[in-house]
């Protein structure tokens, strides 16, 4: 979950480095830190806490101007954020320095090792264990990549590493398993990264990285071999976005940011999917037609919000294939033995790419002879090199850590995907899938109005600044948005926060509801079902024992009035469509309300934006 960033060329490093990690800062920032190399000597600057605290020890002890240096903001796994645990950590030979994102999983031998061998450890990290052995490495006379490989081949884990050598002073050596790190490619100069955000503003130019790599980094080449040094393949590509889509632009966090941006990006997953011979073309799915008619079970597998939206996607799914859809957590996903055949199709959903849970589930599918679909908003990440196809969602880089474009447009391309295999499959006929993509493309518009409407939810919000506990109620897809809704408020605003299925409520949830308690509402369109009556029936039923009920319903809903403490009007939409719109005044709820609070938005607690380590 760290954030990693190595720098060489002709610019001064520890500038690139520090403005890089500020931009990966989401990742974790438990602690920062900056190594550099300068006349045949290691410079190492670290701190705990954000990253302000390293500018803070940079300006009172300057690092010298060079070319080379590395940069590591963490999550910190072992060892708590504290100076010392903070990277770069150095071999005791102070050769080496070296950052680490993932978990090393064999540490604890390899430095019982070590210490029998004389070497002084000054961490608890599991990351000194591979600059101890990377310095002993190179003190024997290796040069850093074949101490690299060597290295590696010892590790058991995720990582990635990246090294510089006080005795190399213009290279850098970075290693891959199962844990992100992209190459940039600049004009006589090169970078190393977790993600393209940190060197946006110098190039656009990258190029991804297979499973157990080693890259060599000098600032006009690089150099790619396996573990064992056999050279390997690398596959360049072009980001599509710029710094400015990584940037504030004004707002006060990128969380809001990204709220305000939920129409563009809805728009842009739905861009070019549609001819205009009336088909779905889904260019990067590359499995053949006659496999998708045999498949007859999909298994949606996603970690956090993401699982969310497979929960909504499931609906639409199922109703348009009429292929039974299970949706499953992935960290538990491989340890239940699942039931998996070559005519499952496992639809995998992660913003980032790399979440290490969702990776480990779609490995164990495949050995399974299952086909993978990755739904994804990152080019070149492990998930959809590793998956059978991909849906790429292009909603642009998404900074805060508490996802809400990213949820919008998982639900769109899922939303794609269950029509494409209608199409495929012949469940839909092309003038049924024309009006559902006819309604689909008109959400984003209505998303805009939603937030062209939003200040009473904000308003909402400074009325319960001091609240300490809020429910979510809903039914069909209207669940999975009050799950969501209350995930918001957990991750960003530290409140106690449930969602519940409307219809459980009198088995359970309702012993919960006390005097003047929010619960929020989420009203199915009217003539769905009997779902709109039942759901009117639940606020009636919370109300009468003294719930604040705050309900979200379509424009022309009156029967809801009499029961709603606050109102809040969505457009008028399908079922399957609602959650589009349903969600985004629970997103601006739970940024104001942490906002009111004096929270930190874009950086909770505890949490880090990209989930690398199982």
């Amino acid at each position: 979950m760290c954030g990693i960033i190595g720098y060489v060329g002709p610019r001064e490093a520890s500038r690139v480095v520090v403005e890089g990690l500020r931009r990966m800062e989401y990742r974790g920032y438990d602690s920062a830190g900056v190594a550099v190399v300068t006349d045949g000597a290691l410079e190492v600057r670290k701190k705990a806490g954000k990253i302000v605290n390293l500018d803070a020890a940079i300006a009172a002890d300057p690092l010298p101007p060079t070319g080379l240096g590395i940069g590591h903001t963490r999550w910190a796994t072992h060892g708590g954020p504290t100076d010392y645990n903070a990277h770069p950590h150095t071999s005791a030979n102070g050769r080496v320095a070296l950052i680490h994102n993932g978990i090393i999983e064999n540490f604890a031998p390899l430095r019982a090792e070590l210490v029998a061998q004389g070497v002084a450890f000054t961490s608890e990290t599991d990351t000194e264990v591979a600059a101890q052995l990377l310095g002993r490495e190179v003190e024997g006379g290796a040069d850093l990549a074949d101490a690299m490989r060597s290295v590696c081949r010892q590790l058991q884990g995720a990582f990635t590493l990246v090294a510089i050598d006080s005795a190399e002073p213009a290279r850098l050596v970075a290693a891959r398993r199962n844990s992100p790190l992209v190459v940039g490619l600049g004009e006589g100069e090169n970078f190393v990264a977790s993600d393209v955000s940190a060197f946006i503003e110098f190039t656009r130019h990258a190029v991804e990285l297979g499973q157990d790599r080693v890259v060599d980094v000098t600032a006009d080449s690089f150099t790619v071999t396996d573990f064992d040094g056999t050279p390997a393949d690398s596959h360049p590509f072009e980001v599509t976005w710029d710094l400015s889509a990584a940037e504030k632009q004004g707002y006060d966090w990128f969380m809001r940011k990204e709220i305000y941006e939920q129409p563009q990006a809805v728009a842009d997953t739905l861009l070019g999917r549609y001819n205009e011979d009336g088909s779905l073309k889904l260019d990067e799915l590359h499995i053949p037609e006659a496999e998708l008619r045999t498949i007859d079970k999909i298994i949606i597998v996603a970690c956090g919000t993401a699982y969310y939206a497979g929960m909504v996607a499931k609906y639409a799914i199922e109703h348009w294939t009429r292929i039974a859809c299970e949706v499953e957590i992935a960290s538990e996903f491989r340890y239940r033995d699942p039931i998996i055949t070559p005519r499952t199709l496992v639809v995998t959903l992660s913003q980032s790419g790399e979440t290490a849970d969702t990776l480990m589930a779609i490995r164990h599918a495949r050995e399974q002879g299952a086909k993978v679909i990755a739904i994804c908003n990152t080019n070149g990440a492990t998930i959809p090199r590793e998956s059978d196809a991909v849906i790429y969602t292009h909603a642009g880089p998404e900074i805060g850590v508490a996802s809400t474009k990213g949820f919008l447009t998982q639900v769109a391309a899922c939303y794609l995907l269950g029509l494409y295999l209608a199409q495929v499959r012949g469940t839909k006929f092309g003038d049924e899938i024309a009006a559902i993509m006819g309604e689909l493309a008109a959400t984003p518009p209505l998303i805009q109005r939603v937030l062209d409407e939003i200040e009473p939810i904000k308003q909402l919000a400074a009325k319960y600044a001091e609240q300490k506990s809020v429910l979510f109620l809903g039914r069909h897809v209207g669940y999975p948005v009050a799950l969501e809704g209350a995930l918001k408020l957990k991750e960003i605003a530290y409140l106690h926060a449930e969602g519940f299925p409307a219809g459980e409520l009198k088995h359970g949830p309702i012993a919960l509801v006390e005097n003047q308690i929010p619960i929020f509402v989420v009203v199915p369109p009217q003539g769905r079902d009997q779902l709109h009556d039942k759901v009117t029936s639940n606020i009636q039923e919370v109300r009468a024992r003294g719930a604040f009920t705050i309900v979200l319903a379509e424009d022309d809903d009156e029967e809801v009035i009499p029961y709603a403490d606050f109102l809040f009007r969505l457009p008028k939409v399908s079922t399957l469509m609602q959650p589009l719109v349903a969600t985004v005044p629970l997103q601006m709820f739970a940024c104001e309300l942490a906002s009111l609070k004096g929270y930190d938005v874009d950086q909770p607690r505890n949490l880090a934006k990209s989930v690398t380590v199982e």
